[in-house]
């Protein structure tokens, strides 16, 4: 959970809840991986930006996937 500031919430030690988890590392995906997304079907990965995003051709159409890729798996 994240404060109005943006700042992630310090944990306290003395606190009875458990601190939150931290979180899962970015997939990392390169050029001609193949994917599969739960929108647009197969794909195959075109272009990478570190990090932030990855464009794949999905054959009718080029879509722009942003981090964290929630709904974009390789295959």
């Amino acid at each position: 959970m994240k404060s109005a500031s943006g700042a992630p919430r310090r944990h306290l030690p003395t606190s009875p809840f458990k601190p939150p988890p931290p979180a899962p590392p970015l997939e990392e995906y390169s050029v001609d991986d193949r994917v599969s997304h739960d929108r647009y079907g197969l794909g195959v990965v075109v272009g990478v930006e570190e990090g932030a995003a990855v464009l794949v051709d999905f054959g009718s159409r080029q879509e722009r996937i942003t981090a964290p890729y929630a709904k974009l798996v390789k295959l």
